[in-house]
């Protein structure tokens, strides 16, 4: 079992930054690819950005390139999203997942999902 906790959300103005966390504990060694998905109210849950485990395969969803920046620390067992340019339309609660099953872009292409933390990006 891979526990994830996912932390740094809060509000922000549009065209702000803002770091998301995700510290995992537990069976670490499987958690390989890591990635990030939001969901806002009423809406469907969206891949975000995805890192492999040697963080040369970074993946992001075309709403998001170029703003954000997936990293991953394997030492401390932490990845991050770094999120630029911010939105009001990237206003949602954020979900860490690690242990890929395939695609990594896909919803529920993992074995595990942090509890989320909200963004609010206000305009």
């Amino acid at each position: 079992q891979v526990q994830l906790v996912d932390s740094g959300g809060g509000l922000v103005q549009a065209g702000g930054s803002m770091r998301l966390s995700c510290a995992a504990s537990g069976r670490t060694g499987s958690s390989n690819t890591m990635g990030w998905f939001r969901q806002a109210p009423g809406k469907e849950r969206e891949f975000v950005a995805a890192v492999t485990w040697s963080a040369t395969g970074k993946y992001y969803a075309d709403s998001v390139k170029g703003r954000f920046t997936i990293s991953r620390d394997n030492a401390k067992n932490m990845v991050y999203l770094q999120m630029n340019s911010l939105k009001p339309e990237d206003t949602a609660t954020y979900y860490c997942a690690a242990g890929a099953i395939d695609d990594p872009t896909h919803v529920h292409g993992y074995h595990y999902y942090g509890q989320g933390t909200q963004v609010t990006v206000s305009s």
